[in-house]
């Protein structure tokens, strides 16, 4: 039979054409998804428009009543088993010939066994009936006609789409918290493992929300991709009903290999693969769009009350400086007008990072810029670009949204070319609750979390984005994933050291909990073969933490207290068979020329003696290659002995917005030419601008002056800068950490501090353990990501250790002091 002999069969008000035609058409696979899907529609249409003429009696041209297809019908979007939405609309003027064309029109589409969502109803009850029903309303948005008065049916969708408009104010907020009362119900679409493909977050019925938002005018969601994750999911649906033929549109277990063949795709990964990526657009793209509909209402809101104030005129948004290159603007992380990827090819990190620790969302059109013109980062990278990941990785659960939001334009996948492997990659186990890479980044989240229990904060975190990152891979991933941690670590800057350290972590990261639940700990052999793996305390340090992180990402089956306490047992009894002695203050290294030409300088006058000097490492590119790469600038400082050095030096530091990548203190001996018991601190720090040019040394040297003789207030400096610029608390970070390292020294007690790096945050440490009348004999400081690790050697006035009391208390007020707002 022809198409058009189909079609004509299928006008035939009787239902064996119709259902004849329909069968040939869902069976002959022909034609599948959109073109099936508009026939499909197309035919339904000519059937209805048949049994509305021969009902109606009268020819298609009568006035006054219309067929009207709404809601996914309206759409054109007819999957095989989808119901008809149909509105039989009157002006009321024979409400008796009405009802009976209403009988003629159901009736046969009910003998058909189709499901059918049918009203009647005047225009004017139809409107009211979308103000009182949001549903009816969005219904209502999708209006098409089909049969009878065509100015019947223009004249709804004119009346339905200006009332729409006209309440999108009010409507759009209640249209929200309906997506989000069915996020809460159905779950995540791509993270479920038989998702609800319409119900669910990222579902065909938020795709639909984002057109509706769309007709409002107010605001209007990412196109980039939407129509093609729509297509995707309506085709899975298509071959569910198919399948199994039935309306359902859950995609079961049993029955993902059927849909999957179905769809010609090789198995029920790939499919739930395709899947979970078509609704992370439509995630994404709802997320932007409803952080635009709220900028917008609140914008409209605060409008007319400044214009009332301020005496009209244009307001022009104000923009914070939150990292260089990137502000914040309206509630959103953009790009700074003199911002230049092309030229920056840390920026992207950068960005991400400041949004993060900021908890801001990135510009989606911030990201699409740098997506579209960024430079690619050298290999390996520079330390800059290091530090801005593993801050990204350590600012907690806005690291989720942001790492999304950069992974929606492919920069994740630019950056980290194995994580494409792993990408919206099912899990079929019934504990893991998430995908691969979404898990990985939730491992993230709960390690940043453990920072202060571990040495090396940036080495527990990397480790845990790349411990399953073998799942891409045949055979088993952690022997895969070792390799791959390997190659990434060396391929971000991390040395061989670090990046061993890595691949242990990966290799060995199920080995505390498989060890801990599955053997007998008793025995000097489980220990000593899990000593063997791990290789040293900070390793074994840093595997405790990224087996807890691991764990609580898994899913609530996989962690409990239970399972922690075998897990820290197990520890205590390896770090107790690795425990050796440990080590003593680090001898200092001799002064370099320069280093003793400023501390006799500084001697002699009387005053701090400064110089600033540009640090390096050799990072080859593309267009030179082997030219040195910034690595910071490097700051020394000589002073003569005295006391309030560190908070002078750190205070002032803070005040030119200067942060503290690394920093060490120590006391120099000068020659005995030069004096008999002179002695002078230097200070050897990296720094770096938070944003714009560095001071001149000039600057930095009269502020210091003045710091150390009392004449410059910088806590009362901090405080002003911070009520004018008061930074965000996005990041809920750990609370700080202050510890006493037992027998670290003998010369010296040893206060460790690991805080969440912050403006001003050595100052506070200085005037803490000045104020507790200690000695800081030397410190070293360390800047990872955005956690600080410091240590430092004080003692007594007398130059002797803490009393062990003392020491305790020391550290509990600096702790005090850190945790105080």
């Amino acid at each position: 039979m022809t198409g058009t002999e189909e079609r004509t069969s299928a006008e035939s008000p009787e239902p064996g054409g119709y259902a004849a035609a329909r069968l040939r058409l869902l069976t002959e696979g022909a034609r599948t998804g959109p073109p099936r899907r508009a026939a499909l529609a197309e035919l339904t249409d000519d059937w209805l428009a048949g049994l509305f003429t021969a009902g109606a009696g009268r020819p298609r041209g009568i006035s006054g009543i219309s067929l009207v297809a709404v809601g996914g019908y309206g759409r054109g979007e007819l999957s095989p088993r989808s119901d008809l939405d149909l509105l039989l609309l009157h002006d009321g003027s024979d409400p008796t010939a009405v009802a009976a064309l209403a009988d003629r029109l159901w009736y046969p589409v009910w003998d058909l066994g189709l499901d059918l969502d049918h009203s009647v109803r005047t225009l004017a009850e139809a409107r009211r009936t979308a103000g009182e029903d949001l549903k009816v309303q969005l219904g209502l948005l999708d209006a098409r006609h089909l049969a009878g008065d065509l100015g019947l049916t223009a004249g709804l969708r004119t009346a339905v789409l200006a009332d729409w408009r006209n309440q999108a104010p009010k409507r759009l907020p209640e249209l929200k918290e309906l997506c989000d009362e069915r996020a809460e119900r159905q779950g995540e679409l791509r993270f479920l493992l038989e998702p609800d493909l319409k119900e669910a977050r990222g579902g065909l019925r938020d795709a639909t929300a984002l057109r509706a938002v769309a007709a409002s005018w107010l605001a209007d969601a990412p196109r980039e991709g939407l129509a093609e994750a729509r297509r995707t999911l309506l085709d899975v649906r298509d071959a569910l009903h198919l399948s199994t033929g039935r309306a359902t549109d859950r995609l079961a277990l049993q029955e993902q290999d059927q849909v999957a063949a179905e769809l010609g795709l090789l198995d029920a990964d790939v499919l739930l693969r395709q899947v979970y990526e078509a609704a992370g657009v439509i995630s994404y793209a709802a997320d932007v769009t409803w952080r635009e509909v709220g900028r917008v209402l609140r914008s409209r809101a605060v409008r007319p009350r400044l214009r009332a104030m301020l005496g009209g005129g244009k307001q022009v948004a104000e923009r914070s400086p939150l990292a260089e290159g990137v502000v914040e603007q309206e509630g959103e992380v953009v790009l700074a007008r003199a911002a230049r990827p092309e030229r920056d090819p840390v920026l992207p990190l950068r960005a991400a990072a400041a949004a993060a620790q900021a908890g801001l969302p990135l510009s989606p059109y911030a990201v699409r810029r740098l997506a579209a013109t960024a430079r690619p980062l050298p290999t390996p990278w520079p330390a800059e670009a290091r530090e801005e990941l593993v801050t990204l990785l350590g600012s907690g659960r806005p690291t989720v949204e942001v790492w999304e939001a950069l992974e929606a334009e492919g920069l994740i996948s630019r950056l980290l070319p194995d994580w494409e492997r792993v990408r919206c990659r099912p899990q079929r186990n019934a504990v893991h609750i998430w995908t691969v890479d979404r898990h990985l980044i939730e491992t993230a989240v709960r390690a940043a979390a453990l920072t202060r229990h571990v040495h090396r904060p940036d080495l527990l975190l990397v480790g845990a984005l790349l411990h399953d990152i073998g799942k891409g891979w045949p055979g088993d991933h952690s022997v895969a994933g070792e390799i791959i941690a390997k190659d990434v670590a060396t391929r971000i800057g991390f040395d061989a050291e670090d990046a061993a350290v890595l691949a242990t972590l990966v290799r060995h990261h199920l080995l505390l909990i498989d060890t801990a639940t599955r053997r007998d700990l008793d025995d000097p052999a489980t220990v000593r073969s899990v000593a063997d793996a791990v290789g040293t305390q900070g390793t074994l340090e840093l595997l405790h933490a990224l087996t807890e992180a691991d764990a609580l990402a898994t899913g609530p089956a996989a962690w409990s207290s239970w399972r922690g306490s075998l897990v820290a047992d197990l520890v205590r009894r390896v770090g107790a068979l690795l425990a050796g002695d440990l080590p003593d203050e680090p001898a200092p290294t001799a002064p370099t020329a320069e280093q003793e030409r400023l501390a006799i300088e500084a001697f002699r006058t009387g005053g701090p003696v400064l110089a600033l000097r540009a640090r390096s490492e050799p990072v080859p590119t593309e267009e030179t290659p082997g030219a040195p790469e910034p690595l910071g600038v490097e700051l020394l400082i000589a002073v003569p002995d005295q006391s309030a050095v560190l908070p002078a030096v750190a205070g002032v530091l803070a005040v030119h917005r200067l942060t503290v990548r690394t920093a060490e203190l120590r006391t120099l001996r000068l020659p005995q030419d030069v004096h008999g018991d002179g002695s002078v601190l230097l200070l050897d720090w990296r720094v770096a601008a938070e944003y714009g040019s560095l001071p001149e040394a000039a600057r930095l040297r009269a502020d210091l002056v003045r710091a150390l003789d009392g004449s410059l207030d910088i806590g009362g400096r901090l405080a002003e800068r911070d009520a004018a610029y008061p930074r965000r608390r996005g990041l809920l970070a750990p609370p700080p950490r202050v510890t006493v390292a037992p027998a670290a020294s003998h010369h010296a007690t040893v206060i460790e501090v690991r805080a969440q790096d912050a403006p001003g945050l050595l100052h506070r440490i200085g005037m803490a353990l000045e104020k507790a009348g200690v000695r800081v004999r030397s410190m070293h400081v360390s800047t990872l990501g955005a956690n600080a690790v410091d240590a430092f050697y004080v003692t007594t006035g007398a130059g002797e250790p803490l009393p062990e009391q003392d020491a305790g208390s020391v550290a509990r007020v600096l702790e005090e002091t850190l945790r105080a707002p």
